[in-house]
């Protein structure tokens, strides 16, 4: 990757985190229409990385729950997409083995950061817990308890990927809540989520 390639890039997710400070200071309309902005330039066919992204904070700028929800899979698309791109040098492999393959296997296994145009793809198992969690979200705003504790079985599933830190432990205590909240909806019932053990 060039040097021009790499501030160009940098110069995105600066952007991208302009916006983000927008949308938390409470003005949503002026996040959405600079994140609409930076979709438009870069394209369903664009990084994944930034579309990932992007689209995750494109989710949370919307004020209907059913555009928030095609937002948040746009972003679940995207991340993968990423993790499923071979990486670089791995267009051709003897024997027919499907390209990707090997570092795939590696990187489920927790020992390989491969990545795609040069970034680690293991920082994107540790927005998976996160996606879900929003994906899950959207569903309960949209009367959808089934699908809702689908993603957010996926997102504690995910949260082995998460750090002992802040960002870790918010995530996993936002997961708790909606757990909580999931169990004590009338006609749920006492249950186990899926992936839950006893």
């Amino acid at each position: 990757m060039t040097e021009q390639q790499e501030a160009s890039e940098d110069a995105v997710m600066t952007r991208i985190g302009q916006a983000v400070i927008l949308l938390h200071a409470g003005d949503r309309e002026e996040a959405r229409n600079r994140l609409r902005e930076l979709w438009s330039e870069i394209g369903e066919e664009g990084d994944c990385l930034h579309r990932c992204t992007l689209a995750h904070y494109l989710a949370d700028a919307q004020d209907d729950p059913a555009d928030e929800l095609a937002w948040d899979l746009r972003a679940l698309s995207a991340a993968q997409a990423l993790q499923e791109a071979p990486a670089p040098g791995e267009a051709e492999r003897p024997g027919g083995e499907e390209p990707g393959a090997a570092a795939r296997d590696a990187g489920a296994a927790g020992t390989a950061d491969r990545s795609a145009q040069g970034r680690p793809q293991a920082a994107m198992r540790v927005f998976y817990p996160s996606l879900h969690l929003s994906l899950a979200t959207d569903y309960v705003k949209l009367r959808r308890p089934e699908a809702a504790r689908v993603h957010l079985a996926r997102a504690r599933a995910a949260t082995v990927a998460l750090a002992d830190d802040g960002y870790g432990n918010g995530v996993r205590a936002a997961i708790a809540r909606l757990e909580r909240r999931l169990a004590t909806e009338p006609g749920a019932g006492p249950r186990r989520f899926p992936e839950q053990s006893p």
